[in-house]
């Protein structure tokens, strides 16, 4: 990585498995490792129930990993507990996929974006109104929403109130669980703008989980790709044409051309997934990879470095390599 890049994040070798039916072991993240940087957005992409929520939640301590670690500034969060751990979340705060309900209903949105403040004696009760009106208009909402309740709102302004809930901490990280997803489309543009201007400002650090390859390039610095649990490809996010894993190269070819290019062609992934309780040994994509050679099926290919910033877990790259 580039010299100019500050490592604030690391997650090493995070696994997490959950005991199913039968004595069966579901495994949502297998020995995942990746990096955030100060001021850059990671965005992670993948299937619904690829693991990417699982593992994002690990960064807020909303959950455990079973094996690894996650070092924040040169602590391992995954071992804090008690005043250490809440103390910790002012750092890293996150924005949930349905804003609504992750607010309390009977509450102002003056009371709910203050709440954080005053958990932590940030602010005083007499400040909530000043408060609230300051962050309100860094999210180019007016003042005096202040007064409302999140139901008197629509699901764009619910999602910045959401937004400035999280940074009225002032946190290093900020997590966005699929956070546009549930929006209209000139809702999500206007939204990822502001969350771009919001980094610029205060050179947050932003993990962006995301089902849309074609969203989440447009601002991310940074893409890992995930299947099954599995990272399969990690690159800069100016660099997705250049992807190499066939799952990777899938997902944008099943990406609508908004300039109306009939000349590409639309495609889809043969056959569905195998279960998160049936993963087939070596490559989790083997199934439904068109490459798949007698060693995919045995070994799981290693994330292997093809260029700066770029690494890929395929057996073709592997084998081009010697």
């Amino acid at each position: 990585m580039s010299n100019e890049k500050e490592l604030i994040l690391e997650a090493k070798h995070v696994t997490r498995k959950f005991p199913a039916s039968n004595n069966r072991v579901l495994t949502a993240c297998n020995d995942i490792n990746l990096k955030m940087y100060k001021g850059k957005t990671l965005g992670l992409v993948g299937e619904s129930g690829c693991g990417k929520s699982t593992f994002m939640r690990f960064l807020v301590s909303l959950d455990t990993p079973t094996e690894g670690e996650i070092i924040y500034r040169g602590r391992d969060i995954t071992k804090l507990k008690g005043e250490e751990l809440r103390q910790n979340r002012q750092n890293i705060q996150m924005v949930f996929q349905d804003p609504g309900a992750s607010f309390n209903p009977k509450m102002k949105i003056r009371d709910i974006i203050c709440e954080p403040l005053l958990n932590f004696k940030r602010i005083k009760k007499s400040e909530k109104d000043a408060v609230a009106r300051k962050y309100l208009e860094m999210v180019d909402l007016p003042g005096d929403f202040a007064d409302r309740y999140p139901h008197n709102m629509s699901g764009g302004q619910r999602q910045r109130i959401a937004i400035a809930r999280a940074i009225a901490l002032e946190p290093e990280i900020i997590v966005m669980d699929e956070a546009t997803c549930a929006l209209d489309v000139s809702v999500q543009k206007t939204i990822i703008e502001l969350i771009v201007d919001l980094q610029k400002k205060k050179n947050i650090s932003i993990g962006f989980i995301a089902h849309d390859l074609g969203l989440i390039q447009s601002f991310a610095h940074q893409i890992a790709v995930m299947y099954l649990g599995n990272i399969v490809e990690v690159l800069p996010g100016e660099a997705i044409g250049e992807a190499k894993h066939p799952y990777t190269q899938a997902l944008l070819g099943a990406i609508f051309d908004i300039n109306m290019d009939f000349s590409k062609k639309i495609e889809s992934i043969e056959s569905e997934a195998p279960s998160p309780l049936d993963v087939p040994p070596g490559c989790p994509f083997q199934d439904r990879c068109e490459h798949c050679m007698e060693i995919c099926k045995k070994q799981r290919a290693p994330l292997t470095d093809l260029g700066p910033e770029h690494q890929v877990a395929c057996h073709l790259y592997i084998s081009d390599r010697g």
